[in-house]
């Protein structure tokens, strides 16, 4: 038997360590503030605006942002690494954030959707990072690495919300205009995410990876996203669960604080509800992605549906109870995570190493124009349906996931998977 040679890599598993690593920590500090300032950017929409009319157009513009930054992100992934790819994407977030405070202290409107815009790229971040975590990932741990990554995100889902006294106090130690500490937060949190991802990420796992692939299959040229979803029809799959399972979760989750507040809700009881569905949807994923690892992507993306049409049946069969409504959004958080995990592990693994970056991309891209869709949609159908009427017309969305399933599992029966 031959010897390994010295000076080649540390082994595969170790590398793998110090990827999830970083790209947890990354997470967190980028996180760090992202969930206030979409919060306080409502605030500063209307604000600026003049107009509460145009408060929505915070979160709009801080998916769009992410949308547009989702793609652009894969291809230097591709061309340059998850290294200077992470890090630039968590640069151009910061830049938003430092924009959206100056459009406070100019009191520009327009300049304040630019920033919430940009900082739309901390959120591509984020979902990319959850990609890179499965560069160096074996088949058996895949979806439980990608889920670790996923389950990062809840420290900031949890510091954000709490984070409005102490960036007040610290906007105005430093002369901030009101309402824009949060963002100060955001711009060290993001300069810290990107300076982990530089100097963590060596060697850069996307090019190991796609060297060790050049070493054992035969070098062809990488295809485009939609190529690749022209052609495959196993990624077209994968990236229609994600997309799907977002846009229900966005259409049912942006509706249920104006129907707790119509219904005499408090707003304890509107932030405690929406906290568990935060929680939800992160603090079980690692559960997720270890199921997706024993008993393949298929049966637990079925449970994720599953988890998601309970979820809807309640809200529209209860929709007038309180607790009716938070059991369902809790559901609503579980269905996600156990949906998203392993359908972004079935993206990950369906096509070859050099055609990752670009289908993570446009399954990114898909994400977030779903959901932003759906909460789009989901306004004008609360209105004339009632949030009843809203549940029950998701499950539309539901059934053609399950159904796809169906036909996955035999198109999977029939031909032999390299992965479950």
């Amino acid at each position: 038997m031959t010897p390994r040679p010295a000076r080649e890599h540390p082994p595969r598993q170790a590398s793998q360590r110090k990827v999830l690593s970083v790209l947890v920590g990354g997470q967190v500090l980028g996180g760090v503030g992202m969930g206030a300032t979409l919060s306080l950017g409502s605030l500063l929409a209307a604000q600026l605006s003049g107009s509460p009319a145009w408060a929505g157009t915070a979160a709009t513009m801080s998916t769009l942002g992410a949308a547009v930054a989702a793609i652009p992100l894969s291809r230097l992934a591709l061309a340059r690494g998850r290294r200077v790819s992470l890090s630039t994407g968590a640069l151009i977030a910061c830049l938003g954030a430092a924009t959206a405070i100056s459009s406070a202290a100019l009191g520009i409107f327009p300049l304040l959707l630019l920033g919430l815009m940009l900082l739309g790229s901390g959120s591509a971040v984020n979902l990319q990072a959850r990609f890179a975590a499965t560069d160096l990932a074996t088949t058996g741990t895949r979806a439980r690495d990608l889920s670790v990554v996923v389950w990062s995100t809840t420290v900031g889902a949890v510091l954000g919300p709490n984070l409005f006294g102490p960036g007040e106090a610290v906007g105005a130690a430093l002369g901030l205009p009101p309402m824009t500490g949060a963002f100060a937060f955001s711009v060290a949190g993001q300069l810290a995410a990107a300076a982990v991802y530089l100097t963590g990420l060596r060697p850069d796992p996307l090019l190991q990876s796609l060297r060790a692939g050049a070493r054992t299959e035969a070098p062809e040229p990488p295809q485009t996203g939609r190529q690749i979803l022209r052609r495959n029809n196993r990624a077209r799959y994968a990236v229609a669960v994600v997309a799907l399972s977002h846009a229900t979760m966005v259409a049912l989750m942006s509706m249920t604080p104006i129907h707790l507040r119509e219904h005499g809700a408090s707003l304890t009881i509107v932030g405690f509800t929406i906290s568990l569905h935060i929680a939800g949807m992160y603090a079980l994923s690692p559960v997720f992605g270890w199921f997706a690892d024993r008993v393949g992507r298929l049966p637990v993306v079925l449970a994720g549906q599953a988890t998601l049409l309970a979820s809807l049946l309640i809200a529209g069969l209860y929709s007038d109870s309180q607790a009716g409504v938070t059991v369902s959004l809790i559901l609503l958080g579980l269905g996600w995570s156990a949906s998203v995990v392993a359908g972004s592990a079935m993206v990950a693994e369906s096509v070859a190493g050099q055609d990752r970056p670009a289908l993570q991309g446009i399954s990114d891209l898909s994400m977030n124009a779903a959901g932003a869709l759906g909460g789009a949609l989901a306004g004008p159908v609360l209105t004339a349906a009632g949030y009843s009427g809203l549940g029950f017309l998701a499950m539309v969305l539901v059934a053609i996931v399950l159904a796809w399933t169906g036909l996955r599992a035999r198109a999977d029966r029939t031909a032999t998977p390299a992965v479950r």
